[in-house]
């Protein structure tokens, strides 16, 4: 599975200019064939009040990249990805530096989408693992 054009990551990061992405400091910072990566900050926009990353951000991380991880393999001029479900399991706490995901299809399909997205902190271990099943819908 590849994407259906090259990624360009400067579209990415235009397109998420005031929205929740930039707001929570995420940024777009590589992509292969068949994968998406970005990062995000652990600081006082993603910390809940006990000074841990929230479990809600690191969703957010993963629906961010997921969707448009998605959106990157359809033609969008006909067609969109939305988010169905998502799961996460929160593995490893975070309190500072910054968390990088990368999102991998497990399923790309004509109707539905399945990604995983594993989000590490900087020494490479696992913080959240989450899936992400996106509806494929006309535009």
């Amino acid at each position: 599975m590849a994407f259906r054009a090259p990624v360009s990551l400067d579209e990415l990061n235009r397109l998420s200019r005031g929205t929740l992405i930039e707001h929570l400091g995420i940024v777009f910072t590589g992509a292969g064939e068949d994968w998406l990566q970005a990062t995000m900050p652990v600081d006082e926009r993603t910390r809940q009040p006990y000074g841990l990353l929230h479990g809600g951000a690191s969703v957010v991380l993963a629906e961010t990249l997921g969707s448009s991880a998605g959106n990157l393999c359809v033609d969008t001029a006909s067609q969109v990805c939305v988010g169905l479900e998502i799961n996460a399991n929160h593995l490893r706490a975070a309190r500072s530096g910054v968390v990088t995901g990368t999102a991998r299809a497990l399923h790309v399909g004509r109707t539905t989408q399945v990604w995983e997205i594993r989000i590490e902190n900087e020494a490479g271990k696992p913080v959240c693992i989450s899936r992400l099943t996106l509806a494929v819908v006309p535009a």
